[in-house]
């Protein structure tokens, strides 16, 4: 069971993530100032659906590891620190202080350096959460090393 939850789990967290800064930017760049007082808004609700699908796949996840901290388990384990990290420490505050900001009308300088920072770290979290993915698809075999990968 398992091995079914975790890839589900892990994707939904993957795909949340990415829904965040995809909409994020669009926002930014096309939107109205409606539009990202409302994309400010919603990501926060969208927490009740990120946090249980990241713990759900970090348990699964050491769940299945046992005892296993070598090879590309042990980069996995290596970056879930750096993952959660970011994200209690940058972008759950940074979200909140966002939607805080953008409901207040206030898209000051501060509104716009904590909006780079989130961007950036939310770049952070889904290139090490695709590595794991990937690292995840290998230890499955339902994907195969590069021969560069190999040497």
């Amino acid at each position: 069971m398992k091995k079914i939850i975790h890839p589900i789990a892990g994707t939904i967290a993957l795909l949340t993530i990415a829904t965040f800064w995809v909409s994020t930017v669009a926002v930014e760049l096309l939107g109205s100032q409606a539009a990202v007082v409302a994309v400010k808004s919603a990501i926060p609700w969208g927490f009740l659906v990120l946090i249980p699908a990241l713990a759900v796949t970090g348990g699964t996840g050491m769940a299945m590891a046992r005892r296993a901290r070598g090879g590309l388990v042990g980069q996995k384990f290596r970056r879930m620190p750096i993952i959660a990290a970011n994200g209690v420490l940058v972008l759950i505050p940074s979200a909140l202080f966002l939607a805080h900001k953008a409901a207040s009308g206030s898209f000051d300088a501060a509104f716009h350096a904590v909006q780079a920072l989130e961007l950036v770290a939310g770049m952070v979290n889904l290139s090490l959460l695709a590595l794991n993915m990937r690292d995840g698809l290998r230890l499955s075999g339902r994907m195969r090393r590069h021969a560069r990968d190999k040497a």
